[in-house]
């Protein structure tokens, strides 16, 4: 049973599946995705979700209990991460697993690997490839394009489920791939 609360904005979202449970003070910003089975939980602070950045299927969401949870523009959250009163930066990729907790801070254009686990208080600067359990900076390398067009990637798949559109067309493969 879905449920969007009534203190969640929605700022034009390009795509909130029915089975998304938002509850508590969140804001999702334009052209932003929410994905199947998202849970996004805000009882004090807020959750803030940037324009074009997507929440992908089996994510939880949640505030700190000193910090809210804050996610940037054009960033992909994928698939079953835990994001609990932490930061990410712009441009970001937090993958499948990850698990990034209370006070963490990930920089603009970074990456966070799958099944990472970032401690609490943990901070990243910009361009930063994160990895292991405790995460710790692998290299460093500016991955914002590459995070952008993931963003942009899942943003068209948005929009065509808004229209029913559960696949890509030729077209769309193509004029994604030359971006």
């Amino acid at each position: 049973m879905p449920h969007i609360g009534p203190d969640v904005t929605l700022d034009s979202p390009a795509f909130v599946h029915d089975t998304a449970l938002i509850h508590g003070k969140v804001h999702i910003a334009e052209g932003a995705s929410v994905w199947p089975y998202v849970v996004m939980r805000s009882e004090m602070y807020e959750i803030r979700i940037g324009a074009r950045t997507n929440i992908q299927d089996f994510v939880m969401i949640h505030v700190g209990n000193h910090t809210p949870t804050l996610v940037g523009a054009e960033c992909s959250i994928t698939h079953h991460v835990t994001l609990h009163g932490c930061e990410i930066g712009d441009r970001c990729l937090i993958g499948i697993n990850a698990t990034i907790m209370d006070g963490a801070r990930i920089g603009a254009n970074s990456i966070v690997a799958g099944h990472a686990i970032v401690r609490e208080g943990a901070e990243f600067p910009e361009n930063s490839v994160i990895a292991g359990v405790p995460a710790k900076l692998v290299t460093t390398r500016d991955n914002g394009d590459a995070n952008a067009r993931n963003a942009r990637f899942y943003h068209r798949i948005a929009l065509n489920y808004t229209e029913g559109i559960e696949r890509l067309s030729p077209d769309q493969i193509k004029a994604l791939a030359a971006e």
